[in-house]
């Protein structure tokens, strides 16, 4: 017999959500464990010895663990389910059994690199703001940013009266009447990248993750995705102690 686990982490595991959205399906009622309700946070289970449900669907022992990379298209939504009925991201996948989940959000008009995973534990250690996971993004803004503006950047702007966290920013070329610049930040606000371009006066036009820590998209077609290896993970968190040394 398998040993006790925490609810919530036994969800996380079965890839039911990440963790920290496991606590928030548990505490909502959604969770019965032997047909009782539970709500409590830390509740104890043993896989394989109780019939646990969500929403009234059983949920097994815990599932091989998937690791997927997708290149995002624009006008795909980065949830499981929509009711507005737009097209979701795990659409685009494949064959594949396993439930899996975005790690993170792209805006509907955002494209790029966008990992999905049945691993809460990875999901939670990689949006975690502890951690410093930092992702890289091209944007299209409108003009010509001076370079204190982009220095700006850098060091940190009031951004809805918060100060960024240092980026690291480099302007790539210029596209018409437009420039093209590569951010690379750690923080997850919601549409904090628009954001920050927005407040220095230079409003993005388009906008596309390119890489978790150093993983890359690479030569990845836009709807495309690739499976993910060990090695391949561990790049999401190999650019951390690089970028604290260049930035220190």
């Amino acid at each position: 017999m398998e040993k006790p686990l925490r609810l919530q982490k036994f969800l996380a595991h079965a890839g039911v959500a990440s963790r920290r959205k496991c606590e928030e399906i548990i505490s909502s009622g959604r969770v019965q464990v032997d047909g009782k309700t539970i709500t409590a946070m830390g509740t104890q289970i043993t896989p394989g010895k109780e019939r646990i449900t969500v929403d009234g669907k059983v949920i097994g022992a815990k599932e091989k663990l998937v690791y997927i990379l997708l290149n995002k298209p624009k006008g795909y939504v980065t949830t499981v389910s929509d009711p507005q009925g737009r097209p979701i991201v795990t659409s685009l996948l494949q064959n594949i059994k396993e439930r899996v989940f975005p790690v993170g959000r792209l805006d509907l008009d955002t494209e790029g690199a966008l990992l999905l995973t049945n691993d809460g534990e990875l999901t939670q250690s990689i949006l975690h703001p502890s951690n410093e996971v930092f992702k890289t993004y091209e944007a299209e803004v409108k003009g010509t940013p001076k370079a204190s503006a982009l220095r700006s950047l850098e060091t940190g702007i009031m951004v809805e009266n918060k100060k960024t966290a240092p980026a690291k920013v480099r302007f790539k070329r210029k596209k018409r009447q437009n420039s093209i610049i590569e951010i690379t930040i750690h923080e997850g606000r919601k549409r904090q990248v628009k954001k920050m371009f927005q407040a220095i006066g230079h409003p993005v036009i388009s906008l596309k993750r390119l890489a978790y820590g150093k993983l890359g998209l690479g030569n990845l077609a836009v709807g495309k995705y690739r499976f993910l290896k060990k090695n391949d993970i561990n790049l999401i968190f190999s650019n951390k102690i690089l970028y604290k040394q260049k930035n220190s």
